[in-house]
C-alpha cells in the first residue's frame, strides 16, 4: 500500500504488525516480518529515515551474513583490516602483533565503516519492497490497550492524530525510547550507565584507510574512550564518549582533534546507555529491539552488530506469532530467549569488562599495553601474564572481577 492510501486509510487503521522507529532496528524487524507475509507499518518520527547520524557507523561483517545482503559500496566506506590501541602515555598496541602469535580470532578487529544514512534509508527501501508500508514524521504518543493487552497505539502525523491497531507492535524507538517504560519493561536508566558522545566527520589525510584507532585516558575520554574511524578516502569519523565529568563531550572532542591538520564537514552529539539489556523484551502484544531494549555493547558503546541478528529475531517471531493467532507473552517469549542465546553471554561479559576498566588508573593501562608490547612476536604465556599481575596487585584484584 502506498504511502498516500495509508494516508487516507482514515482516523482507525488496523495492521498485524506496526513498528516504531525506522532506523536500522525497525527496518530489519519490519523487513523480516513482511517477508513472512504478514500486514507491517513502521512509523519514523524524523521526516527523513537515516539521519541525524547517531553512531560511529562500524559493524561487522556478520551484520551482512545476517541480513542475507552482499556489502555495496553505496553504503560501505571503507573495510578495516586491524586496529590499534593507544594508552594514555601515547605509547600503542596493534591488534595484529596479538593475533598472530595469541590463537585469536584473526577477524577480531575487522569490519566495515558505514555510511549510517545511506545505509539505514537502504534498509527502509528494502523493507518496503518487501511489503512494508512507512509513515515519516509520525510520532507515537501512547499505546493502546485492551483488556490489559497492547493492542495498537495512539500517532500524530501533521497534526493529525490516529488509532493504529496492531496485533503486534515492535518498540524499536531508540536510545530515548519511552515505549519500553509505557509498556513497563523498562526503568529509567542510571546517569552513570549515560554516555555522553560527540563525533565529528574530519577531512584529512593522514588518517589511516583500513584501521581504527582507540584512545584511552582520563584527559582525552573519562569513564570512556575515543575514536577514529576512517570513511571514504581522506575522511574519518572521528569521536569519543565520556562519563562523569563536569565538561560536556564536545569540549574534550574539541581538545581530542587538536592533533590532527583536519576540517570537521559535520558534527553530531547524543548518548548511549552502557548498562546491558533490559531483563525483558516482550510481553501481551508488545516486543522491544536494539537501543531502546538496550541491546549494546557495554564496552564500546556499538549497537549496529548486536541489533541486526536481535531484530532479525523480532520480525520473524512477530510473523509467527500473527499466523498463529497467538500473540500472547508466553508466545512472544520466544524472541526472548532467542536473541539472549544469539548475545546475551557477549553483552554480560562485555558489562564486567567495562566495569573493570571503569577502575583502572592511567599509569595501569600504560602498564597493560607496556606488558603487550613486550609480548610482540610471541605468544603470551599464562605465567608471563601471572607474572606482570604480580607487579601490578590492584589489577589482579580487577581481572579476578572477570572470572
Amino acid at each position: 500500500m502506498s504511502s498516500w492510501s495509508i494516508l487516507h486509510r482514515g482516523e482507525c487503521m488496523k495492521y498485524d504488525v506496526v513498528v516504531v522507529g525506522g532506523r536500522i532496528g525497525g527496518s530489519i524487524s519490519s523487513l523480516f516480518a513482511s517477508k513472512n507475509d504478514v500486514d507491517v507499518l513502521m512509523i519514523e518520527k524524523r521526516q527523513e529515515i537515516g539521519v541525524p547520524v547517531q553512531c560511529a557507523e562500524g559493524t561487522t561483517h556478520s551484520t551482512f551474513e545476517i541480513l542475507e545482503m552482499k556489502p555495496s559500496s553505496r553504503y560501505v566506506c571503507a573495510e578495516v583490516e586491524t586496529g590499534t590501541i593507544h594508552a594514555p602515555n601515547e605509547t600503542y598496541i596493534n591488534a595484529e602483533d596479538l593475533v598472530e602469535f595469541n590463537n585469536l580470532d584473526k577477524n577480531i578487529a575487522k569490519g566495515y565503516i558505514l555510511d549510517r544514512k545511506v545505509f539505514d534509508k537502504h534498509l527502509a527501501i528494502e523493507s518496503a519492497k518487501a511489503g512494508t508500508d512507512i509513515m515519516v514524521k509520525t510520532t507515537v504518543k501512547d499505546l493502546m490497550k485492551k483488556d490489559g493487552k497492547i493492542c495498537g497505539v495512539v500517532a500524530k502525523h501533521m497534526g493529525k492524530t490516529m488509532e493504529i491497531k496492531a496485533d503486534v507492535v515492535i518498540a524499536a524507538d531508540g536510545v530515548e525510547s519511552n515505549m519500553a517504560q509505557m509498556a513497563g519493561l523498562k526503568a529509567p536508566d542510571n546517569p552513570m550507565d549515560i554516555c555522553s558522545c560527540a563525533q565529528y566527520e574530519l577531512v584529512c589525510s593522514d588518517f589511516d584507510h583500513d584501521r581504527v584507532h582507540l584512545y584511552f585516558g582520563r584527559n582525552i575520554a573519562p569513564g570512556g574512550y575515543a575514536w577514529v574511524f576512517p570513511k571514504e578516502e581522506g575522511t574519518a569519523n572521528v569521536g569519543l564518549g565520556i562519563r562523569g565529568p563536569s565538561e560536556t563531550a564536545y569540549q574534550y572532542l574539541k581538545k581530542f582533534i587538536s592533533k590532527f591538520n583536519a576540517t570537521p564537514v559535520e558534527l553530531n552529539v547524543g548518548g548511549v546507555p552502557l548498562s546491558g539489556p533490559i531483563d525483558k523484551t516482550y510481553t501481551d502484544g508488545f516486543l522491544v529491539v536494539g537501543d531502546a531494549a538496550r541491546q549494546i555493547d557495554p564496552v564500546t558503546g556499538g549497537g549496529t552488530f548486536t541489533t541486526v541478528p536481535c531484530a532479525r529475531i523480532a520480525g520473524e517471531v512477530a510473523a509467527e506469532a500473527v499466523k498463529e493467532e497467538d500473540t500472547s507473552a508466553a508466545f512472544l517469549k520466544r524472541y526472548d530467549d532467542a536473541w539472549r542465546v544469539k548475545i546475551e553471554d557477549i553483552l554480560k561479559m562485555s558489562l564486567k569488562c567495562r566495569k573493570v576498566a571503569d577502575k583502572l588508573t592511567d599509569d595501569e593501562m600504560n602498564a597493560l599495553v607496556e606488558f603487550l608490547n613486550n609480548s610482540k612476536g610471541k605468544e603470551i604465556s599464562k605465567i608471563a601474564f601471572i607474572k606482570f599481575l604480580g607487579k601490578h596487585p590492584r589489577l589482579l584484584r580487577l581481572v579476578k572481577d572477570l572470572l
